[in-house]
């Protein structure tokens, strides 16, 4: 399943994010530096670095979650501005699992899941429900579709926040450190679900220290360091022959 080689002769229809010349600062804080990112309809990204290396920021940049100040992100051809409309236009086709679940303690997981499509897309109610019906089932979790949040474990939160945003029938999906606020015999099956939606080619962008997860799906693996992306490679060539000292250095400490 893994891409193992970089399709450098894609045309340009195929390129769904495309990031030229990012900046962002956080006040004096220079938080992304120069990022230079094409991203392809079907390819999956994961993105490791240390804490405070932009990694998070990048992500919540490509659907406006954070206002960069300088330089491009177009979104399946759409430039991400300050324009509303096309902040929503973008938000639609981008969905979004944290490293918290977020979802509204008062609702059921079914009324969690229809709330989106219903509100946002305008999708009937019954529709709604039907789509959140076959997404629960997707993430192994449909008979729990009556409760409420807090009756779940944090492993079947996450595959509920995963299967809300599949709900609205995203084309790219962004996961910012999914598992890292799980225990770790949650971590399967979260990854288990991520590693399928993988495997029927869904465009992602992946925050994580999961190496596993990288080398089994990933078709490029980028380091960033200090706002900036230092290193990318196929996952194989990544972990085996790492470039740079700092890369290497940072592999050491997390592969054990």
């Amino acid at each position: 399943m893994n891409g193992e080689t970089i399709n450098t002769s894609r045309s340009s229809e195929d390129k769904i994010i495309e990031i030229n010349s990012l900046h962002k600062w956080f006040g004096d804080l220079h938080v992304l530096n120069d990022i230079n990112l094409t991203v392809y309809r079907g390819e999956r990204i994961v993105i490791c670095g240390p804490s405070g290396s932009g990694k998070s920021t990048l992500i919540r940049c490509i659907n406006r979650l954070e206002e960069h100040q300088k330089g491009k992100i177009l979104v399946d051809g759409i430039e991400l501005t300050g324009n509303l409309k096309n902040i929503e236009k973008i938000r639609e086709e981008v969905g979004m699992v944290f490293q918290h679940f977020n979802l509204f303690p008062h609702l059921t997981i079914l009324e969690n899941l229809a709330l989106g499509p219903i509100w946002v897309r305008k999708v009937p109610k019954k529709e709604a429900e039907e789509t959140a019906m076959y997404y629960l089932e997707k993430v192994h979790i449909a008979e729990q579709a009556k409760k409420h949040p807090g009756q779940l474990s944090g492993g079947q939160q996450q595959r509920v926040a995963i299967a809300r945003s599949l709900c609205m029938k995203p084309k790219i999906m962004l996961f910012d450190e999914p598992t890292s606020a799980l225990d770790p015999e949650m971590v399967k099956e979260v990854l288990d679900v991520m590693i399928n939606l993988a495997e029927e080619g869904m465009t992602m962008i992946v925050v994580s220290h999961e190496m596993g997860f990288a080398k089994s799906v990933a078709h490029r693996v980028l380091f960033m360091d200090f706002g900036q992306i230092v290193e990318e490679n196929t996952p194989q060539a990544f972990f085996d022959h790492p470039q740079l000292d700092r890369t290497k250095l940072f592999l050491s400490q997390i592969l054990h």
